[in-house]
């Protein structure tokens, strides 16, 4: 609640915030009308440590003193200002396992932009900062709103094993921090969201019970890629400026950087980032050592953050407000990088958004989105549900239109597409990708898809992005192949229908932009058949011709039946593609 800075004994909540430097806590969520708050308000002391801290309404001094005038016992009043179950059943000697059970009553969800957001925010004029804190209060709290919708689910009945949405919405108390926990001072732009797990039930008592963690722990990926969109999005319309993808560690994923903003000011701003990675290797090299192979995405993760643990600095004592760091900051970065460097950040920002828009179309193709959210999804998971989709989903519209508005629900539908075309289910939550789908005839692009899943070697983002061009190559040969009409798909190489046991239905939704092949039928065949006989007759009419021209005359053979194999004058085939069997 007080930053990074520390609070002594008997210092107001308040007074330390302002010498700390940080604006105070503001309540946020629908789930507040019914504690009689409302969104806005600042976060007081004695309310946080009466909600966050033990369960109980922030108003609930007045509502026990209130219950003790009406004649109520002690017990009996203060039960009557508890949200739910009091944490006291935790400590109980009757609840199982009770010494292992510690009240929890909140969680911290963080908000931060990227790092060359900081950096504008820090570096730039008054405008500009206060336009980049309205982008990032909008997009978290869009964010919220999806959590409340979408996400938040209130545990039921005995032991919780019911979920079903909440009532109201979430109780969240929302802290502003401006800098990072290195050991110089850097811009840092993140927001603390301290989320409330009492939530209402949606009974017709209105009673309070506990929020579902596991749900919203499982959507947090999801929640901070639906963040960074919102965010880019609101930059781009409020500050012209554009996105593009930047690379941190090779064959891994990219991030998205604001355009035309230099890149060693992101070096001068991630100091912290720059201890972790120098501490990263040598236990990286330990596990290596353990286990007898390189570690995985989870297992990077893991490391990543025992190096952030092992090199986190202590916090600092020395107390400045914002307007001081901004000076301090700013006279840094022009010490390190010159002054054009700091002055023209948003001019050329803007330069650079123009040649951005010039090269990149803003359209999302919802065929191509598809096979590439699966392939990318597939290869670095093998078995997934809807929300890991969603998250990807989401990375690829970040992509695809650097900042500029999309279409509400348009992730949901390219899920529901991927979920409805190309998956299959792997267990009775799980799903993974169906290879028949991506791939109905063209074994040859199978075998090439088949190794990029178990190459060990390659980073595994590496071969996910290969897996999705792949796709993408194949489904712009479908397309080409029918808007031509006339010539096969290349790279293709067609096996019976028959080869497969349960043949998939043909869908065709030219409005979604999905197109997907038929299944190969009789008629198919039979045109096949007869494309290739004219093409047979008319092979031996040439090389009757050249025996004509350069060797004798043969003699004239007796008059027979025309074969069915030559074809008569006056008919003409309209060529296909070539999508039957091949002898």
């Amino acid at each position: 609640m007080v930053g990074d800075g520390y609070r002594a004994s008997g210092t107001p909540l308040r007074a330390a915030q302002d010498e700390a430097g940080v604006p105070p806590g503001v309540w946020k969520g629908r789930g507040l009308a019914a504690l009689g708050l409302k969104a806005g308000d600042v976060v007081t002391e004695r309310q946080a440590e009466l909600l966050l801290g033990e369960g109980r309404h922030p108003d609930a001094d007045r509502i026990e003193r209130e219950r003790l005038e009406a004649g109520d016992d002690p017990a009996t009043a203060r039960r009557a200002t508890v949200l739910g179950r009091p944490i006291e059943h935790n400590r109980s000697p009757k609840t199982e396992k009770a010494k292992e059970r510690t009240p929890w009553l909140a969680m911290d969800l963080v908000f931060r932009a990227p790092s060359t957001a900081h950096i504008a925010w820090a570096l730039g004029d008054d405008e500009t900062r206060t336009l980049l804190e309205l982008c990032q209060d909008i997009a978290r709290d869009k964010t919220l709103a999806w959590f409340e919708d979408s996400v938040a689910e209130i545990r039921w009945r005995s032991g919780g094993k019911i979920r079903k949405p909440i009532r109201d919405g979430l109780i969240v108390a929302v802290f502003r921090h401006y800098e990072s926990r290195a050991a110089e001072s850097k811009p840092l732009l993140h927001d603390h969201a301290v989320v409330s797990i009492r939530v209402r039930r949606p009974d017709d008592k209105g009673t309070w019970g506990n929020l579902s963690a596991d749900s919203l722990m499982a959507h947090i990926v999801a929640a901070d890629t639906l963040y960074l969109l919102y965010f880019m999005e609101e930059v781009s319309a409020r500050l012209g400026w554009a996105w593009e993808p930047r690379e941190v560690t090779p064959g891994r994923r990219p991030v998205m950087e604001i355009a035309g903003i230099d890149q060693r000011l992101i070096g001068w701003q991630s100091t912290r980032r720059q201890q972790i990675e120098d501490a990263l290797p040598v236990l990286t090299a330990k596990y290596e050592e353990r286990q007898g192979h390189a570690p995985g995405e989870r297992a990077s993760y893991a490391l990543a953050c025992q190096a952030a643990d092992q090199t986190r600095p202590p916090k600092r004592t020395e107390l400045l407000s914002l307007t001081e760091l901004r000076e301090r900051w700013r006279t840094s970065a022009i010490r390190a990088f010159g002054a054009c460097t700091v002055y023209r950040l948003a001019e050329r920002a803007r330069a650079a958004a123009a040649a951005v828009w010039a090269r990149v179309r803003p359209v999302v193709d919802i065929a191509l989105a598809a096979v590439d959210v699966v392939a990318v999804v597939y290869v670095m998971r093998g078995v997934f549900k809807r929300h890991h989709l969603l998250a990807e989903a989401r990375r690829y519209l970040s992509y695809v239109l650097r900042g500029r508005p999309h279409q509400a629900g348009l992730e949901e539908q390219i899920v529901q597409t991927v979920v409805d075309d190309y998956t299959r289910p792997a267990s009775r939550r799980m799903m993974t990708a169906d290879l028949r789908a991506l791939y109905p005839r063209d074994t040859e692009d199978q075998a090439v898809l088949r190794p990029l899943t178990r190459k060990r070697s390659a980073p595994q983002y590496e071969r996910a992005r290969l897996a999705a061009g792949a796709l993408a190559t194949r489904v712009h040969a479908t397309r080409r192949a029918e808007r031509l009409s006339s010539r096969t798909r290349p790279y293709a190489v067609a096996v019976p229908a028959a080869s497969r046991s349960h043949p998939r239905p043909f869908h065709s939704d030219r409005e979604a932009g999905r197109v997907l092949e038929p299944e190969t039928g009789v008629d198919t065949v039979e045109q096949t058949r007869r494309t290739l006989e004219a093409a047979a007759a008319k092979l031996q009419d040439g090389i009757r011709e050249r025996a004509v021209a350069h060797g004798p005359r043969p003699q004239p053979a007796p008059a027979a039946a025309p074969s069915p194999h030559t074809q008569q004058p006056g008919t003409q085939h309209t060529p296909g593609r070539t999508t039957g069997g091949v002898a």
